[in-house]
């Protein structure tokens, strides 16, 4: 419930303002500006629709395993980030609502987050009849 939670959150802080998430996107400097304002929606659906499909809980196990991918996505994008020196007022992590720089501390939180999805996952196959 916790990383539905999580991912239903960021989703949504992300979605209420689209268009400044996406000029968080273009900051990163990984797409051409004209694709940062459909990377954010991707984004923001994304984390809402793999929320969702959490909280309901049919497949847990597929469900926690995209997760895990996307949180990976996530951790590599940092990485990246951070390797070429960038340094972001915002790391865009809830959107533009809860603004905190890129720090190596993001990256520690990405991580954590596919630890705790490929958990979910492994706990999820275990309870599997």
């Amino acid at each position: 419930m916790a990383l539905a939670a999580v991912l239903l959150l960021t989703g949504v802080a992300k979605a209420l303002d689209l268009p400044g998430f996406a000029a968080i996107v273009a900051e990163y400097r990984f797409l051409p500006a004209p694709l940062a304002l459909p990377a954010a929606a991707l984004v923001a659906g994304a984390e809402v629709a793999l929320g969702a499909w959490l909280l309901v809980g049919m497949r847990a196990g597929r469900a926690a395993l995209a997760s895990a991918a996307l949180h990976t996505i996530y951790a590599a994008w940092t990485g990246a980030a951070l390797a070429r020196g960038l340094r972001l007022e915002n790391c865009g992590c809830f959107g533009v609502f809860w603004g905190r720089p890129l720090a190596f501390t993001t990256l520690g939180e990405d991580a954590a987050l596919v630890a705790l999805s490929l958990a979910l996952a492994v706990f999820a196959a275990r309870a599997r009849p």
